[in-house]
This record gives C-alpha cells, sequence and structure tokens, in this order.
C-alpha cells in the first residue's frame, strides 16, 4: 500500500522527496530536493514530519486527502 511505503520513505529519505515521488507528487518531490539542499539539510525535517503523519492517518484519511484530495504538502 502507498501509505505504509511513503511513510516510511518520507521517514527514512524525506529530504530526497521519495515519498512524494512515490505518490506522484513530481513538482513537490523536486521543491523536497531544493528546499533540503537550500536549507544545508534542515528541510529533510518536512520529509519526517510527512512521513510520521502518513502513518498515523487512518487508511481512510490517506486516501481522502492525498489520492483523492491531491493535497501536496502536510
Amino acid at each position: 500500500e502507498k501509505k505504509i511505503l511513503a511513510g516510511i520513505m518520507g521517514l527514512l529519505f524525506g529530504g530526497l522527496g521519495v515519498h512524494k515521488f512515490i505518490l506522484g507528487y513530481t513538482t513537490q518531490g523536486i521543491l523536497q530536493i531544493v528546499i533540503t539542499v537550500v536549507t544545508c539539510g534542515f528541510g529533510s525535517i518536512v520529509g519526517l514530519i510527512e512521513g510520521i503523519i502518513y502513518l498515523t492517518k487512518s487508511d481512510e484519511e490517506f486516501v481522502a486527502t492525498y489520492v483523492h484530495g491531491r493535497r501536496g504538502w502536510f
């Protein structure tokens, strides 16, 4: 399931935007990489937070928010 994979990738590789690419958010994934580089790595905290959010949402809420709603951030 995308929720678990995206959540784990957000926790492990959040700064590289891997979780964004998994969900099909290419523009946001590239932007995540740029933010991480510009902030010398501090931008990866965003990916970590998003990974936690993904994993704590119910399956229904995740699908409604990130699959159907196409919400790219948080």
